[in-house]
């Protein structure tokens, strides 16, 4: 009748500036096969190592909304974890991550606003060779506290 309690991450008041998570992702082929059929995004030099060999990068590169999808995924699973919301991303791509290529980040909130119910998260992601490959913020509404199933009027009026 009724549903088992999910798991919530952290809440903002369990939440301090300095908390951080490190996480690395091994970036496989079937990792970019299931973005790129997700997305149908065809982009040669993200496939195609014939074209991407004649271009700057000199061999193909893991698309950068994938790495954005790694880091959602960091905060949802983590920090502040289930239950949280991305309200806005700010992303630079200094250097591209190959194909094959590890990526490191590193997320740690910078602030905190009780009254907004907003964490500020500063992240930088690296390749194996320490290059920053993703460097950027990202302000997230962390989850709210359950609330007791009597807490709103009405809620068992189906029953």
């Amino acid at each position: 009748m009724f549903t088992k309690k999910r798991k919530i991450g952290k809440t903002i008041d369990e939440l301090k500036v300095g908390d951080k998570i490190e996480i690395t992702k091994e970036v496989e082929d079937k990792d970019i096969l299931l973005y790129l059929g997700f997305t149908d995004d065809a982009n040669p030099v993200y496939i195609q190592h014939d074209y991407a060999s004649r271009t700057p990068y000199e061999k193909p590169i893991v698309p950068q909304i994938m790495m954005n999808g790694f880091v959602s995924s960091v905060i949802s699973m983590y920090l502040p974890g289930p239950g949280s919301v991305i309200k806005k991303v700010t992303f630079s791509y200094p250097k591209p991550l190959y194909h094959y290529g590890t990526l490191h980040l590193n997320i740690e909130i910078s602030s905190i606003d009780d009254k907004g119910h907003t964490i500020y998260l500063n992240v930088i992601g690296k390749d194996d060779l320490e290059d920053i490959v993703l460097d950027g913020a990202v302000e997230v509404c962390p989850p709210y506290p359950w609330k007791p199933i009597t807490y709103d009027a009405g809620t068992f009026e189906n029953f």
